[in-house]
């Protein structure tokens, strides 16, 4: 059983050392049965000089978990949870992933980052989804791409059925195909790799190289970027909703009062 530590109320903003330049992308996780979590990226600094920027996982919960709309969050104490790794630009590891459940009962997420100037999805593994340790190797990584923003990971049928899965299918080899999409900071476009994965060593293995996450498929081929998933358990699908940023000049943007969106695609 995990146990929380609940601090006083607080909405989700900057409010905390370690995230006091801004909340990031993150993403939610169900522990179990109408029990939410979520990690985000906080930007902060250790000496308190943006001179010296890090980029943190943290995590909050919700304050009051019967209510339908989940308006109200909590940071819980043990914040950060996790700091760059040797080797990783600290202003380059962010937006992690929905969790899964491994077969060796620990949950797993993704970090997008970059080493030189080749993407990696950093994998992390829990057993109480507040103490990580980092595994070996990424689960993939592709030279050239640059900076891997927002990594998604998730399970689709391997047949033609059209309906969406949850992450629990993900271990569920031969059944399920698995997507890997990745949003690259050089070009601010989304990129996607359909493959497998095989949970004895946490790898990645594109069905077509040619087709890797970062150098293949895009989401859509206009103006889309900083997509995230979640499974619809309701109506048994998968939900996509992603950044529509402007074309429009700045000078623009600010006569018309707005500039983005975010829209929905099930």
């Amino acid at each position: 059983m995990i146990r929380w530590h609940i601090l006083d109320e607080l909405a989700l903003v900057p409010d905390q050392w370690y995230d006091q330049y801004g909340c990031w992308s993150g993403s939610a996780t169900l522990l179990s049965k109408d029990r939410p979590a979520l990690l985000y990226t906080g930007w902060s600094n250790i000496s308190f000089s943006r001179d010296n920027q890090v980029q943190m996982q943290s995590m909050a919960i919700p304050a009051d978990p019967s209510d339908p709309l989940l308006r109200k969050w909590v940071k819980i104490p043990q914040n950060p949870l996790l700091q760059a790794p040797s080797g990783i630009n600290s202003t380059k590891f962010r937006d992690p992933t929905t969790a899964w459940m491994g077969p060796d009962a620990k949950w797993r997420i993704l970090i997008g980052s970059k080493r030189n100037h080749r993407g990696l999805a950093l994998l992390y593994k829990s057993s109480d989804f507040i103490h990580w340790e980092q595994a070996k190797h990424p689960l993939h990584s592709v030279p050239m791409t640059g900076m891997w923003e927002c990594p998604d990971f998730y399970p689709v049928p391997s047949s033609a059925d059209r309906n969406g899965l949850d992450m629990n299918s993900i271990n569920d080899a031969g059944t399920v195909k698995l997507v890997l999409k990745v949003s690259l900071d050089d070009t601010k476009h989304d990129y996607y790799a359909v493959g497998s994965f095989d949970s004895t060593n946490d790898s990645f293995v594109p069905t077509n190289a040619n087709l890797d996450a970062g150098i293949g498929l895009r989401y859509d081929y206009g103006k889309y970027y900083a997509s995230k998933t979640f499974y619809d358990s309701n109506k048994g699908r998968r939900i996509l909703f992603g950044w529509v940023n402007e074309s429009s000049s700045n000078t623009t943007d600010i006569e018309k009062g707005w500039s983005s969106v975010q829209v929905l695609n099930e």
